[in-house]
């Protein structure tokens, strides 16, 4: 490990614990979308910078009407709509109730008009825009990981596409297979057969992770594809990140894709991914950044996401799974929620974004709050 290695993980490890203690409180707020959510996350170590811009107002919009927002999702943006939370409650006098269920099932929430927005690490498909006819608004930047358990075996491995996707696919099954040894000179790799290890709840991780591979390895896409919940050919499965990381822990072997506060705040060793410029990169905030870079043009209108994942070579330092998170907006919400939501939205998506500094959520580029606040103002 080099010393700017050490120097990030030392860093995201710090904020490791903050992260999942928000996961862990906007998954209690799953079970009761009718109780607010509290949050026990602290405030970001910066404090008086992040404080002060998340305090200051941005954009157009200006809070009122009704003064709960319930919604339900993404568990990777959990942790930062944790951070939101309380911020905006204080500022505003809005409380926002969020249940962390995966964006598969921020998804079906949406649709069945459950809550007053959804959240999902996944664009909406064709058939789902059609069920659904939210608006899709991207508020947050962020990365999946690729954490693995091999005793042994240092951190830091390096991996490419072609070769998680053979892994995937069942192709590679020992950890010393070849395809691995090459990438990794130096390193005695041992026999120990791999363990895949995939999410069984319809994930965003998931979506990311196999647009990711599906762009590389044209067998993946014909075999397993890209969805949020996908038939995978083997491995184990765990619901949730929480499931993931325990396969992962308790399995010599394994192998996994999960979002990148829970690998540091679990000490999972993870890997280094080359992009299509040929380097191996590691997750965090200024490559997740320099991948969003890379596609300068959004789309607007709130129908339609926008693919960040691999990357091309014009952008040496991107990390190549790197992924926003949207906010579902249905239609049919009261004027004093559509009021309150245009204008909790818009402060997320400026005021809102410093917050996610600690929990290694890039902030959004200016490109994308632009779209954003014209999208913003066609909830109704």
């Amino acid at each position: 490990m080099n010393k700017e290695e050490e120097v990030h993980r030392q860093r995201i490890a710090a904020i490791g614990l903050a992260a999942m203690a928000a996961l862990a409180i906007a998954a209690c707020g799953s079970a009761s979308s009718s109780s607010s959510s509290s949050s026990a996350a602290a405030a970001p170590s910066s404090s008086s910078a992040s404080s002060s811009a998340a305090s200051s107002s941005s954009g157009s919009a200006s809070p009122g009407g009704a003064k709960t927002l319930v919604g339900a999702g993404s568990t990777l943006v959990a942790p930062l709509v944790s951070e939101w939370q309380p911020v905006y409650d204080t500022k505003f006098g809005v409380a926002i109730t969020y249940g962390a269920i995966g964006s598969g099932g921020g998804i079906e929430q949406a649709t069945a008009r459950t809550v007053n927005f959804g959240a999902s690490d996944a664009p909406l498909t064709s058939s789902q825009e059609a069920s659904c006819k939210c608006l899709e608004i991207p508020w947050a930047l962020a990365a999946v990981a690729i954490a693995y358990h091999v005793n042994g075996v240092p951190n830091h491995l390096h991996f490419t596409g072609p070769v998680l996707a053979d892994i995937w696919l069942g192709k590679i099954k020992r950890w010393n297979d070849p395809a691995i040894q090459a990438l990794n000179p130096g390193v005695k790799l041992p026999s120990t057969p791999i363990v895949p290890v995939h999410r069984t709840d319809g994930s965003g991780d998931t979506f990311a992770f196999t647009n990711y591979l599906s762009k590389i390895s044209p067998q993946f896409k014909s075999q397993i594809g890209n969805a949020v919940l996908v038939n995978w050919p083997g491995g184990i499965g765990g619901k949730g990140n929480s499931g993931v990381g325990g396969a992962l822990s308790a399995t010599n072997g394994a192998i996994a894709y999960i979002t990148l506060a829970y690998v540091v705040e679990n000490n999972f060793d993870y890997g280094l991914v080359q992009n299509a410029a040929g380097r191996y990169i590691s997750p965090g905030i200024p490559s997740i950044e320099a991948a969003a870079a890379a596609f300068p043009t959004v789309p607007t209108g709130g129908m339609q996401g926008v693919s960040i994942t691999d990357p091309p070579a014009s952008a040496p330092t991107a990390y190549p799974i790197s992924t926003f998170t949207y906010v579902l907006v249905p239609p049919g919400n009261s004027p004093a929620v559509v009021s309150a939501l245009k204008a909790f939205i818009d402060w997320a998506i400026t005021s809102g974004q410093p917050l996610g500094a600690k929990l290694e959520f890039a902030p959004l580029p200016s490109a994308v709050v632009k779209a954003d606040q014209t999208d913003v103002s066609l909830i109704k």
